[in-house]
């Protein structure tokens, strides 16, 4: 028996991680130098969850998919000409910063306060799907208060994979320590599922898909609701890019094991 699913995801939209990234400390706090000159991105973790709640949504006839996304208003604009042509969804847009230098709590806050107010939520039906990890707010925490503030008990970090069984039920591979992993079974929504990697590849761009997202879109960025992030007892000491080290040494007709020993021995310096 099919059952019908919400699936809310909670995503970002972030600095292309593949520019140069250089912490500033401004007026207002920490920051990234010229962040939005910056290109933007969906946070690579949640476009993982979306993918995969997009994958769902497809083999259980009657679900719905929604992208809960806390960024810049422009940047919004930016990113989902892109995404909106992968995958079918609709857009709840929060205009606030994202950044890494905000409060997990007040983040998961203001996200669950957005999934509460979708109109005809079904927490019977409702599956909550999200980075494990994240490219700005990489604190691990921010999903698990999402979990908790809606009340949902179920949760499972580190997802790779997801099965539904005929009965409705959930097997979740879960990643854990040593590189191994674990299947965890739940008896059905609602469940919150932070997601790694996933297995699915990223979908290819669909203009029709896109057509079609941008029509809820557009209205959701235009009445995109204003988040302030006050960062309460939140303070940074500085902020900088890591140092690099390097030092090199050419050493002849050495043993592997005298290597391996220098090695150790520069390592605990």
């Amino acid at each position: 028996m099919s059952i019908a699913y919400q699936i809310v995801v909670c995503g970002s939209v972030v600095p292309d991680p593949l520019q140069t990234l250089e912490p500033v400390t401004g007026p207002g706090g920490p920051a990234l130098k010229n962040e939005m000159m910056l290109p933007a991105i969906l946070d690579p973790w949640a476009s993982h969850a979306l993918y995969e709640a997009a994958n769902l949504a497809k083999n259980s006839p009657g679900s719905k998919v929604w992208l809960v996304s806390l960024g810049p208003k422009a940047k919004h604009q930016q990113v989902m000409m892109t995404v909106a042509q992968k995958v079918p969804f609709e857009l709840v847009a929060l205009d606030g910063p994202a950044s890494g230098f905000t409060e997990a709590m007040e983040v998961a806050a203001a996200l669950a306060e957005a999934i509460q107010a979708i109109p005809g939520l079904d927490k019977s039906k409702l599956l909550v799907f999200g980075g494990w990890e994240s490219a700005s707010r990489g604190a691990g925490a921010t999903m698990q208060m999402v979990g908790e503030r809606l009340g949902i008990t179920d949760q499972f970090q580190g997802v790779d994979e997801l099965k539904i069984a005929a009965d409705g039920s959930l097997e979740i591979l879960e990643r854990i320590e040593g590189g191994k992993h674990q299947i965890s079974k739940c008896a059905g929504a609602p469940a919150l599922l932070g997601w790694a990697t996933g297995n699915l590849p990223e979908p290819k761009n669909n203009p029709q898909v896109g057509m079609v997202n941008m029509r809820t879109v557009m209205p959701a960025l235009q009445k995109a609701k204003p988040v302030k992030l006050a960062g309460e007892g939140l303070s940074f000491a500085s902020v900088s890019l890591p140092k690099q080290l390097r030092e090199t040494k050419i050493v002849k007709d050495k043993s592997a094991d005298d290597i391996a020993k220098e090695i150790v021995e520069w390592i605990k310096k």
